[in-house]
């Protein structure tokens, strides 16, 4: 080959590589600069009454991670159904409420699957050398790197009730920024200057506590599914963070600390 080629080719494909992320960079600030539309707002707020709440200073940073969330994701019904604008909204919003004032992102999440409602799966257990294939129906499932699944009729029910304690949504997309890791095991990449060593001694005496109540049949202010491992209850946590705030800071004030600062949010000061 022509040295000069030898020269340029490389030079030629870096530079198509640096385009193409600057591309995608100004793409980026355009769709974070850019609000949602008047219905869209109505629409999430209707939708995910949550948002309503939300300090107005944050209200600029959500809509455009949701624009940016919306241009990112595909969404894909199953068999028959019709994934409506109100169900991405409603999605986009609950989703991007966990990275709202955070540098954290959803990077390789690529697809979101709809179904109507609970659906089944079916898994291998093995029993010494023994396959079997087990049944599972579930409302939601976050895998790493994508995608994340969820029923349709609990997601938009999550949305709309902000208050239970229970959203499918925020708990598996909890799940997709614990995996950003690399592994979904309750220990997420943490903010600048956050402790690992704090993080591990609230969320393990949070969980240990959470656990042992559980297993007396004790009511929990986190939902009970979150004795079912670090990962459950880091997602379960999550979900109370945001819809039992003023609970969660009075009950588990070291718990609350380490979201509060990871999320870099407040809930249980807003009005």
């Amino acid at each position: 080959m022509n040295p000069l080629l030898l020269f340029l080719v490389p030079l030629l494909i870096a530079a198509l590589f640096w385009f193409r992320h600057m591309s995608r960079q100004r793409k980026r600030a355009r769709l974070l600069a850019t609000p949602l539309t008047s219905e869209q707002k109505q629409m999430v707020e209707k939708m995910v009454p949550i948002v309503r709440r939300l300090p107005a200073s944050l209200r600029p940073g959500l809509e455009g991670k949701m624009n940016v969330f919306l241009d990112q994701i595909t969404f894909r019904g199953d068999d028959d159904l019709e994934v409506t604008e109100e169900m991405k909204l409603s999605i986009a919003a609950q989703a991007c409420l966990l990275v709202v004032n955070s540098p954290a992102w959803y990077d390789t999440l690529r697809n979101v699957l709809v179904y109507s409602s609970a659906f089944d799966t079916h898994r291998p257990t093995h029993d010494g050398y023994v396959v079997h294939e087990d049944k599972h129906t579930l409302l939601g499932e976050s895998w790493v790197r994508g995608p994340v699944v969820l029923s349709s009729a609990h997601a938009m029910e999550g949305g709309l009730n902000p208050e239970d304690g229970h959203n499918l949504v925020i708990h598996e997309f909890a799940h997709q920024l614990d995996s950003l890791t690399g592994h979904t095991n309750g220990i997420p990449i943490l903010r600048k200057g956050q402790a690992y060593a704090s993080w591990e001694k609230a969320m393990l005496e949070a969980f240990n506590q959470h656990a042992e109540m559980v297993e007396r049949g004790r009511a929990t202010l986190i939902d009970p599914y979150g004795a079912s491992g670090h990962e459950e209850f880091f997602a379960e946590a999550i979900v109370t963070f945001f819809e039992k705030p003023a609970a969660l800071l009075r009950e588990e004030p070291a718990l609350y600390a380490q979201l509060s600062e990871l999320l870099a949010l407040d809930p249980a000061q807003w009005n």
